[in-house]
C-alpha cells in the first residue's frame, strides 16, 4: 500500500465467475447477450460498468487467460483483453506467448497502465 494511494484508487473487484460480476458489478446474464469473456467488449463492459458504479474519472477492465493453461473458450495463457474508460476510451488484445502466471499477470498490469498513460495525454 502507497499512503495517499486513496485519493487517486477508488477500488476494484476480482470478477472470476458470473456470481461475481453480477454481486460487485451488477452485471446480469441479459447484459451478456452476444458477449463472451476475454473479449476486448467484454474489457470495456467492465472499464464502463465499474467507472458507473465507482463514480470515477477512469476506469480499467481485464479479462484474459493468466496461465499456466489457458481459458474455457480457447483462448492460450498470456491472452488478455484490457480497456480504458473515461474522457476516451481505448482497447486492446494482448498474447504475451507466456505460460508463467506471475509473469503475465506482470504484462498485463504493465499494458494495463500505458494504456491508461496513453488516453490520459
Amino acid at each position: 500500500a502507497q499512503p495517499g494511494a486513496s485519493a487517486y484508487f477508488l477500488g476494484g473487484a476480482v470478477v472470476y465467475t458470473r456470481q461475481a460480476r453480477s454481486a460487485l458489478l451488477g452485471i446480469g446474464d441479459p447484459d451478456m447477450q452476444g458477449m463472451r469473456a476475454s473479449t476486448e467488449d467484454y474489457a470495456r463492459l467492465l472499464a464502463r460498468t465499474t467507472q458507473q458504479r465507482f463514480g470515477s474519472n477512469w476506469a480499467l477492465g481485464e479479462s484474459g487467460a493468466a496461465g499456466p493453461t489457458g481459458n474455457r473458450y480457447g483462448d492460450a495463457a498470456g491472452h488478455c483483453c484490457l480497456a480504458v474508460a473515461g474522457a476516451s476510451e481505448r482497447a486492446q488484445t494482448l498474447e504475451t506467448g507466456v505460460t508463467d502466471r506471475q509473469q503475465n499477470m506482470q504484462l498485463f498490469a504493465e499494458a494495463g497502465l500505458r494504456m491508461l498513460l496513453e488516453a490520459l495525454r
